[in-house]
């Protein structure tokens, strides 16, 4: 039985509680990021998106004004079901409907092909980034 999966957008005092929760989990636990270097002032002017199944958040990502995507998460117990895909074309079609002319995303070297997927494409060279390596990528939305 597939199970009810909601997507929220809103302001980061709206999401907050939920999404850090998440990001704690994926970015500062799993992948042994910094906290100073997960928590920024880019939270307060984002809009933040956040997966529920039932009342529980399990994934969220933030897209930023300058048209870019991040801190894409879904936790672990949640992957491999497609929580990923939705919650991006959210990002996506929430992008459209403010009629944005792109979106950017740093993504991690693991993830490109997930990114690929979804339309995106490759720009520059890898870099390290909290000691993860990362390739930038662009996506055209007109």
């Amino acid at each position: 039985m597939l199970a009810a999966f909601k997507i929220c957008s809103g302001t980061w005092n709206e999401l907050s509680h939920d999404a850090k929760a998440i990001r704690e989990s994926v970015f500062i636990q799993e992948q042994h990021i910094a906290p100073e270097d997960e928590w920024d002032e880019l939270d307060a002017v984002s809009i933040h998106f956040v997966v529920y199944e039932y009342d529980q958040a399990i994934a969220t990502a933030r897209l930023l004004e300058n048209h870019s995507i991040g801190r894409v998460a879904v936790l672990e117990t949640h992957r491999g079901l497609k929580i990923g895909q939705q919650l991006m074309q959210a990002v996506i079609d929430y992008a459209k409907h403010e009629q944005r002319p792109f979106l950017k995303l740093p993504s991690q070297v693991h993830a490109i092909g997930f990114y690929q997927a979804l339309g995106f494409k490759q720009q520059g060279e890898s870099y390290l980034d909290c000691g993860i390596p990362h390739m930038d990528m662009y996506m055209a939305l007109q």
